[in-house]
């Protein structure tokens, strides 16, 4: 007895089912290739009702499956077919006949057509791309986030309005942002009310503040409570009259064997951004790795980032640069205090 979905049937049943040919070629395609009742339609010759008339006797005895996608049904034979001699009689009968007439065949320029519509769209003449970072490049971001081997802790400093954290709320167990700026936080906060996030805590203050180290000691995960597993600081570090020790208080917070990522400006010449409190016109590759290197970070490396991904903000014309260094697993946190040479350097 054929009924793979409980449904018991009388054998004389079956029989009338298969007894029609046009069944016979249905259940042929369907088992070649999941296709729509449209498709079937044109393969078999005949119009779109009767199709479904016929796929509906064949699905009430379990023959056929469909499913629904959009608009459309697409029909595919029951992987049981097999199972059942006389359905599998009527498999090879049906394949016969479809191959004499051709329809068989025919199923591969079916499939061609679907693509069709695809490639015309895809071959029409466009504009050119906008030198914009494409909106849905958080879910591109979100979708990598499980190429990140340690995501228990990551910190924000400077967190300003709190843009850093679309990216990094999502990827990260917790998230500890800072920022000295209380209005700056407010809209931060705001922020992460819209978008739910749960896992965020602000701190408003110095990066090296107690209430920082509390943050980080409050995390359940073991290895995350001596640090962060990536210490974030994007387009802040030419703000502090004392970059060096900056970098070392920002490493200070990384866990052995985190990351400290510094995302800022290459040097330039542009005296307007002093208007925008910047202390530094940007740094030069070196100074980065060599701020790097006094905090006891190790592998430090500098690389350009493309303008066209550097946003629409007052500084977009500006060249920016990411530093990336690791800080050693054996590193102990409280080594990491500067060089107090009170320069540039410090």
């Amino acid at each position: 007895m054929f009924h793979p979905d409980g449904l018991a049937h009388p054998r004389w049943e079956l029989y009338r089912v298969l007894a029609e040919p046009v069944r016979l070629r249905l259940l042929a395609l369907a088992a070649q290739e999941e296709l729509s009742i449209g498709e079937l339609a044109e393969l078999l010759e005949e119009n779109q009702s009767n199709v479904s008339r016929h796929a509906a006797a064949l699905r009430q005895v379990g023959i056929l499956k469909d499913r629904r996608e959009g608009t459309r049904t697409l029909v595919h034979a029951s992987t049981a077919i097999a199972d059942d001699a006389v359905v599998a009689d009527a498999l090879a009968s049906g394949r016969g006949i479809c191959e004499r007439d051709g329809s068989l065949g025919r199923v591969a320029v079916v499939l061609q057509a679907r693509e069709a519509p695809s490639h015309e769209f895809f071959a029409r003449p466009r504009r050119a791309y906008p030198a914009v970072v494409p909106t849905e490049t958080g879910a591109y971001l979100f979708a990598m986030g499980a190429l990140v081997p340690r995501r228990a802790m990551a910190v924000d400093a400077g967190t300003g309005d709190g843009r850093l954290l679309d990216v990094l709320a999502p990827i990260y167990q917790h998230v500890v942002a800072i920022d000295r700026s209380e209005v700056q936080l407010s809209l931060a906060r705001e922020r992460i009310a819209a978008r739910g996030f749960s896992n965020v805590t602000v701190i408003g203050g110095e990066i090296d503040s107690p209430h920082v180290r509390r943050a980080l000691a409050r995390t359940g995960d073991r290895e995350a409570r001596c640090g962060a597993d990536a210490v974030f600081a994007s387009r802040v570090l030419h703000h502090f009259p004392r970059p060096a020790r900056a970098v070392a208080q920002l490493a200070s917070l990384c866990a052995p064997g985190g990351r400290l990522v510094v995302i800022d400006y290459a040097r330039h010449d542009d005296e307007s951004m002093r208007e925008q409190a910047d202390a530094w016109l940007g740094f030069d590759p070196g100074e980065l790795c060599r701020f790097a290197r006094a905090a006891g970070l190790e592998d430090p490396r500098v690389t350009g980032i493309p303008g066209h991904l550097c946003g629409d903000g007052r500084d977009r014309h500006l060249p920016w640069q990411a530093l990336i260094a690791t800080k050693s697993a054996a590193h102990d946190p409280k080594g990491s205090k500067g060089n107090g040479k009170g320069s540039k350097d410090d």
